[in-house]
């Protein structure tokens, strides 16, 4: 691949690249390292794409089959620090619980199937159209919008709070 053409598609395509990374990734250090993995790989690999139409896609793809391979990974051999050998972690007041409701929900998110998570994020966090998910995922625009009723239906059940168990209140009534 020309350096030319490598620079042209960096150009045009690293910082949208970037933010969906971003959006997977929570932190821009992560979101770099995968942007700049894409990358790496569109420069040993991409020569091998005919359809200079598809390279948009290609990228988005390989950053996504990325992230996954990282987490797949990460879940496989969790990484912890240990600041100066204290290994108890703070625990959370109960009033700051009602504080962490955007954090609930990204854990909410980070825990659905991948199949749900990619596509909520692209439209809700991202704001990709259902066309744009599509061509980023190579997938049909129907099943995007499948997968985001399914993946919001997922969110709803894993937020909603535990009711009480019915069987206290039927002995209540005895």
């Amino acid at each position: 691949m020309g350096q030319s053409r490598f620079e042209d598609v960096a150009k045009r395509y690293y910082q949208p690249l970037y933010q969906f990374a971003l959006s997977l990734t929570h932190t821009a250090s992560e979101a770099a390292d995968m942007t700049q993995q894409a990358f790496y790989l569109w420069a040993t690999k991409g020569h091998q794409l005919r359809d200079d139409s598809r390279v948009k896609t290609w990228l988005f793809t390989t950053l996504h089959r990325e992230f996954l391979r990282v987490r797949r990974q990460e879940r496989r051999f969790p990484h912890y620090e240990l600041e100066d050998g204290c290994i108890e972690l703070p625990s959370v007041e109960p009033l700051m619980a009602d504080t962490l409701d955007a954090t609930r929900v990204l854990q909410a998110l980070a825990r659905l199937p991948a199949a749900y998570e990619v596509p909520i994020t692209l439209f809700y966090l991202e704001q990709h159209s259902y066309k744009e998910i599509a061509d980023i995922l190579g997938i049909p625009v129907g099943t995007v919008q499948s997968r985001i009723a399914r993946g919001k239906n997922h969110l709803q059940r894993m937020l909603r709070p535990l009711a009480p168990p019915l069987a206290e209140s039927s002995r209540e009534r005895r």
